[in-house]
């Protein structure tokens, strides 16, 4: 019997026996009759598409792939897949499947891995667990160590427990697990949780459009970092372009698949392009999406909540002064009827009523309901905490004062100050200025000493910019805050504009300072044309008297009056070599100087550090 003859016999009895009456049992219908004359026949051809290894630039494996003929409606998997599930062909359709798969893997003579798309129902079905794939494969020459079964959903998967054991049984017997398309299949973060894969395949939706999403990128970031804890490898799919591959890979992902590498085909390449080798070799830094950097804070109105055990409408105005007495820091008391709150008995007013002749003897007896505010200002405790500044805003301003009821569909909760709300919001806005600046929106410092640090950690080389308007002070007493605004705006988009987004990062420290780390090779003429670009823009911000005496007189800080020259702008610069500088702060000390030399020179100036640091490197005593 030939090799062929018996690669076939390992599957053509149940094969045959469920292509006459279908997975259920049932006479195949005649609609069914080209999917079925397609799997008689075998009209199915494999693809294999490669993986790589992120940082060796090395194929790990190729996934297979399967086509049905190119003549057919049923050519695209989907609608062949979709035919089988109509017709109750399912099981059969995935068993040749995966036979002409292992089958063209062997006789290519693949390198590495093959990814073997398996469906969770085929995995737990007693012929693909009673040891035929296993026989299959032997003949075929493929040790299972070299299979990666990569679970596929096309439907929910209820029976964790049953794909649990299934899966444990394949490891038993050498075959690693991936999980595919993570994030849109039904149950693949349950399934990461209940298998512990070796892989995970992020599905191309997150991927695609990375460099340029906040979202995105925030998504791979979370999944890279729970992969690492676990000890999964992540696979990126649907990698097509330079600028969505160095964000993957500086993120830290391991592995890489899509058409920038390679499309998949009947006979796969064994060797990476040109191309994606240079971008995974470079050191390269690829600034994450500025969108990143500042996102509305989603805080609720929770986080202001304060417990304080209110009274019923019944209790007398003697109990509430009573509590007042005892505890001095209470400034409210709420008054709640069933869970409602009904109204507010403020401290101050309570007391000053109180304090008058007569009035505890004649009121003290009488229900609190005689003293509170009967309109209490009620919030939802999901209520965002920008979007409730605005609303105590505009209410009366003894909200303010009396702070407001905080409830959970309309039941009471707790209350809060206005104090604790102007509190929480300043303190918000400054943590915003920390990550955007919002004048420019702009990176602010945190996000500059992110990238610097990822540059360090990353030992690629790069140049460090400090810009800095120089006599902008006078501008602003001059023409006023609003153009002062404009003028830094201006900045801003001219030094953005200068930059690579590929490879050059922008941040604004505040002020009239701004920070570029470049990794672009032309970065000095770049530069350079901000500065000409500048000084032509910049022209249109003054007087036409103040332009033609290139200068203006104002008060400087003494009083005194000074003649001021034109704002321009100063960029001292510093190259930065791997092992140079081993934090944010000696980088940014370093661009200060530069900084300084480039205001030395009057005008439009680009100050380069000529000297080099001696590299320094640690002592073992």
């Amino acid at each position: 019997m030939s090799a062929m003859l018996a690669i076939e016999q390992c599957f053509s009895n149940s094969l045959s026996s469920l292509l006459e009456i279908g997975s259920s049992g049932k006479v195949i219908a005649p609609e069914s009759l080209e999917l079925y004359e397609i799997l008689r026949r075998r009209k199915l051809s494999a693809l294999f598409q490669p993986i790589i290894d992120l940082k060796s630039g090395e194929f790990i494996g190729y996934e297979g792939l399967i086509r049905g003929p190119a003549d057919s409606p049923l050519h695209s998997p989907v609608n062949l897949f979709k035919a089988a599930m109509k017709h109750d062909m399912s099981l059969e359709t995935e068993m040749l499947c995966r036979q002409i798969v292992l089958e063209t893997f062997a006789q290519l003579d693949l390198p590495g891995h093959l990814f073997l798309n398996v469906s969770p129902e085929t995995l737990t079905h007693p012929s693909f667990k009673n040891g035929q794939t296993l026989d299959f494969m032997a003949k075929l020459g493929i040790a299972p160590s070299r299979v990666i079964i990569e679970i596929t959903e096309n439907q929910p998967t209820f029976d964790f427990q049953a794909m649990r054991q299934a899966l444990l049984h394949y490891r038993s017997m050498g075959f690693k697990i991936a999980i595919d398309d993570l994030g849109e299949g039904f149950s693949s973060l349950r399934l990461w949780s209940e298998l512990r894969p070796e892989f995970i395949k992020i599905d191309m939706h997150f991927v695609q459009g990375v460099d340029k999403d906040a979202i995105k990128l925030q998504f791979l970031k979370s999944i890279q970092q729970i992969a690492e804890s676990c000890g999964t490898s992540v696979i990126a799919e649907g990698v097509e372009t330079v600028e969505e591959l160095r964000v993957v890979k500086n993120i830290g992902i391991a592995c890489g698949q899509g058409y920038f590498f390679a499309r998949p085909s009947p006979t796969p390449s064994l060797l990476i392009s040109a191309e994606a080798s240079s971008v995974i070799s470079a050191s390269q830094i690829a600034p994450f999406p500025k969108a990143s950097f500042f996102q509305s804070p989603r805080a609720s109105a929770e986080i202001l909540l304060l417990y304080i055990e209110p009274v019923k409408p019944e209790t007398s105005n003697d109990e509430v002064f009573e509590r007042f007495s005892e505890d001095h820091s209470l400034r409210i008391i709420p008054v709640v009827a069933k869970g409602i709150a009904i109204g507010i008995i403020n401290r101050h007013d309570f007391v000053e009523s109180f304090s008058r002749p007569f009035q505890h003897e004649l009121r003290g007896r009488k229900p609190c309901t005689t003293e509170m505010r009967s309109d209490p200002l009620l919030v939802d405790k999901n209520m965002p905490i920008a979007e409730l500044g605005g609303f105590v805003a505009n209410a009366d301003t003894r909200h303010f004062i009396d702070g407001f009821i905080i409830t959970e569909q309309g039941r009471y909760l707790g209350a809060a100050s206005g104090q604790d709300l102007l509190r929480e919001l300043t303190q918000m806005q400054i943590e915003a200025a920390r990550y955007a600046n919002p004048l420019t929106m702009l990176p602010g410092n945190v996000p500059i000493n992110e990238h610097i640090e990822r540059l360090l950690q990353a030992q690629t080389p790069f140049t460090a910019c400090y810009c800095d308007l120089d006599h902008f002070k006078p501008f602003n007493d001059v023409y006023g805050y609003r153009k002062g605004d404009e003028m830094i705006q201006l900045t801003g988009r001219i030094l953005n504009w200068a930059c690579d987004p590929k490879l050059d990062f922008i941040g604004h420290i505040g002020g009239d300072d701004f920070i570029l780390l470049m990794q672009s090779r032309d970065w000095k003429g770049r530069c350079e044309q901000a500065l000409v670009a500048f000084e032509q823009a910049v022209s249109l911000m003054f007087d036409p008297a103040h332009l033609a005496a290139r200068g203006y007189e104002c008060e400087d800080r003494n009083g005194n009056v000074v003649c001021h020259p034109l704002s321009s702008i100063s960029i001292g610069a510093i190259n930065v070599q791997p092992g140079q500088y081993f934090s944010p702060h000696e980088v940014s000390a370093a661009m200060s100087e530069a900084k300084k030399m480039a205001k030395r020179t009057s005008g439009n100036s680009l100050f380069i550090e000529p000297r080099a640091p001696t590299l320094r490197s640690e002592v073992t005593l």
